[in-house]
């Protein structure tokens, strides 16, 4: 079971939680979580995969870290990154959980099918005369 504790033992949870929603609402920083779910990545790897620069990767790195998504292990003079999967799963647990269920399944499904339905292409029946 993981531990219910914050990071940040002066916050409350829902000061905790808005910080990890903030990180979460940016796609470059989607981006990167997506690379560190892979494996860790020194900083310098994680700019080389963005049209951007180092300082800009940097500034969302930094909000990470700030949500405690990303911890920093530094061996000698490189800097790794690592995904922390535990706020994510505080996350599930607070707020997700109550939402998956077979009830919302079947409401996708529906949703689904009805789009799908939506852009079929229409049927034409044609006439013949005998």
């Amino acid at each position: 079971m993981l531990a219910d504790t914050l990071p940040y033992g002066h916050m409350s949870h829902d000061d905790y939680d808005d910080l990890v929603f903030k990180a979460l609402a940016d796609k470059t920083r989607r981006s990167l979580m997506d690379l560190l779910r892979k494996r860790a990545h020194t900083t310098g790897e994680l700019c080389d995969q963005f049209e951007t620069t180092r300082f800009a990767v940097m500034k969302h790195l930094k909000v990470l870290v700030d949500a405690n998504l990303v911890l920093i292990e530094r061996r000698g003079r490189e800097r790794w990154n690592l995904l922390n999967p535990v706020p994510l799963r505080r996350i599930q647990r607070r707020w997700l959980r109550r939402f998956d269920t077979q009830a919302a399944d079947r409401m996708l499904d529906l949703k689904a099918n009805l789009e799908q339905k939506a852009t079929a292409p229409k049927k034409t029946h044609s006439r013949h005369r005998a």
